[in-house]
């Protein structure tokens, strides 16, 4: 491996497009100054579309897990009910949350690996009557499940006058998010992952009903008081000092992500799950998550004959790729590739290919080519 080479594979934070890089060089500007209420008033229409709403979108300066927090301290009070669907270490991470706001937060765990089943949403519901919100994880980023965000929507509208609010920290810019569609209240996203930006953004959208519970409800909250961005909103402006270079870098980011068009986008995302899929089993290596609730941003593998350890270290020692490990529960049982953001095809066959030799040496009996063979043909179509 040659010194300083390095190729970022992780569910986040992602690779930095050169001219998202070049963006955050911009001479520094006044965040009361008119460039900033230019920049603003350009940046929020062309995040409605990937949240897929008409409604409100608020940018603070703070991590994805600011997001979730905001979303929560906003739409609901201090000890009100609020059911967490869990299906990994990320939404045991939205759970805590809530605990630590004071919430009456319920959790409702899956198997790690699973999608949440609908129909134990509508029992859940029937069971809790008095739940304010109920909150589930679009991609689990810890275990590359993507759960059926549609479906539970609609349940939780049919069965409830509950509130559906939405981490979608690894799939928003990956996959489509339909807010409005969907029936969905609020989504929580971060920079640092599809949006191909550093971290260090938070970023927040509300639906109709959110809005009138944000206005309405008395949980304490300062900073992450969205009611105070509307009114700034409202003037193209914002009501604390923004990340400013940040912004530079999301603002490029966006160009690039509607340049190639959104249904591009996400069709560039299905392609690079499926050959990373095709690839690890045609080596023999299994998978966490099904086909059929597989994230398009991020792929968990379970080794069986190596550890997951063993491969990570040998693709960063030989060929400077960096895989991510497990968390939580799971962090010795597998490694995790993420494939969204800056990269292409032309980016999985590379990792693919490091992987396949690293397999090899820890495994004889790997078929050498073949997992690179599997991700071609997907390629090909």
């Amino acid at each position: 491996m040659l010194k300083d080479q390095f190729f970022l594979r992780i569910p986040g934070p992602t690779p930095i497009p050169p001219s998202v890089e070049r963006a955050m060089s911009r001479p520094m500007i006044g965040h009361r100054d008119q460039s900033m209420d230019e920049l603003i008033s350009g940046l929020i229409p062309r995040l409605k579309p990937l949240f897929g709403t008409r409604g409100a979108v608020y940018v603070l300066a703070g991590s994805g897990t600011l997001a979730l927090e905001t979303a929560i301290v906003n739409v609901t009070n201090a000890e009100d009910a609020v059911l967490h669907l869990v299906t990994g270490a990320f939404g045991e991470r939205f759970y805590r949350i809530a605990l630590g706001q004071g919430r009456r937060a319920i959790a409702h765990h899956i198997e790690w690996g699973q999608a949440i089943d609908p129909d134990d949403v509508r029992r859940l519901l029937r069971e809790h009557p008095d739940v304010r919100a109920v909150v589930a994880t679009h991609s689990e980023t810890s275990t590359g499940v993507l759960n059926p965000i549609a479906d539970i929507a609609r349940i939780v509208r049919e069965h409830s006058d509950a509130l559906f609010i939405v981490d979608a920290v690894s799939s928003l810019g990956g996959t489509p998010v339909e807010m409005d569609a969907w029936g969905v209240d609020a989504v929580a996203t971060g920079s640092q992952k599809a949006l191909m930006s550093p971290p260090g953004l938070a970023i927040v959208a509300l639906g109709e009903r959110a809005q009138k519970a944000r206005d309405h409800i008395a949980a304490p909250r300062f900073y992450t008081d969205l009611r105070q961005y509307e009114k700034s909103l409202a003037e193209s402006t914002v009501p604390f000092t923004p990340a400013v270079n940040l912004l530079f870098a999301l603002d490029q980011a966006l160009e690039l992500i509607h340049s190639e068009g959104l249904p591009n986008v996400f069709a560039r995302h299905l392609r690079m799950r499926d050959m990373t899929r095709a690839a690890l089993k045609a080596l023999g290596i299994p998978l966490l998550a099904d086909d059929e609730v597989a994230s398009p941003t991020v792929t968990a593998i379970k080794p069986t004959r190596f550890t997951p350890k063993a491969l990570r270290e040998a693709v960063r020692r030989e060929f400077g790729v960096v895989f991510a490990a497990g968390q939580g529960k799971i962090a010795n049982d597998i490694f995790r590739i993420g494939h969204m953001g800056y990269m292409s095809e032309a980016d999985v066959l590379q990792y693919l290919a490091a992987l396949e030799v690293a397999a090899k040496r820890l495994d004889p009996e790997i078929s050498l080519g073949a997992g690179i063979r599997a991700a071609m043909e997907v390629a090909l179509g």
